[in-house]
């Protein structure tokens, strides 16, 4: 059984990870993602390769299939289930392994986290921060919850599985040449970016 550093990875990779993939596999939600990635990639250049950390079973990276089939895509998912799935689909390659286990092999023009940092445990951000940088080549897009005080919330019944906190600002403070390109508030209630309030932050090199 693989030892994992975090309470949370453990809890994604097992029974609630494969929960999450029922709740979140459906025609409306790529059509937001469509939507969404769009606006983002609109804000970009020359992006041929992306990286997503915490791929799930890839509605995000299907999304952005749509918009540019061209894509030479990658994912990292610490659920097994989920990386079945995302076998399924026509990736460069699939890392089925946790976030803070991955060792950057070669850069991406585009890296990505959605929905994935406001999982991870504070104690390890900074670890993961380095890992999202080095990753990427270009950009780096973080689309997450946004909070300026760092906060803890109960997640569907669960403590200590959600934080809110400045993620991108955080990255920002700690590498000096990053910079910021785009950014966002993705309402609930608006139908062409999804089911969730979600701020995402566009940054370059």
């Amino acid at each position: 059984m693989h030892q994992f550093k975090s309470e949370q990875e453990a809890f994604w990779s097992g029974e609630f990870g494969m929960e999450y993939i029922t709740r979140n596999q459906d025609t409306e939600l790529l059509a937001c993602n469509v939507n969404l990635f769009k606006r983002i990639l609109a804000s970009t250049q020359c992006v041929k390769s992306i990286l997503e950390f915490g791929a799930n079973i890839g509605m995000n990276l299907q999304a952005m299939q749509r918009i540019k089939p061209e894509l030479n895509i990658s994912a990292v998912e610490i659920n097994e289930v989920a990386c079945t799935e995302l076998k399924k689909l026509n990736l460069t390659k699939v890392y089925h392994q946790s976030l803070l286990d991955f060792k950057v092999d070669y850069p991406r023009d585009f890296v990505l986290t959605k929905g994935v940092l406001i999982h991870v445990s504070p104690d390890y951000l900074d670890e993961v921060y380095q890992i999202l940088y080095e990753a990427s080549d270009r950009y780096i897009c973080i689309a997450e919850y946004y909070s300026l005080i760092p906060t803890a919330l109960p997640y569907r019944g669960h403590a200590n599985k959600l934080f809110k906190r400045d993620f991108a600002g955080e990255m920002l403070e700690r590498y000096p040449n990053l910079k910021l390109i785009d950014y966002n508030f993705c309402y609930h209630r608006d139908k062409r970016f999804g089911r969730e309030d979600l701020t995402w932050f566009l940054l370059e090199k």
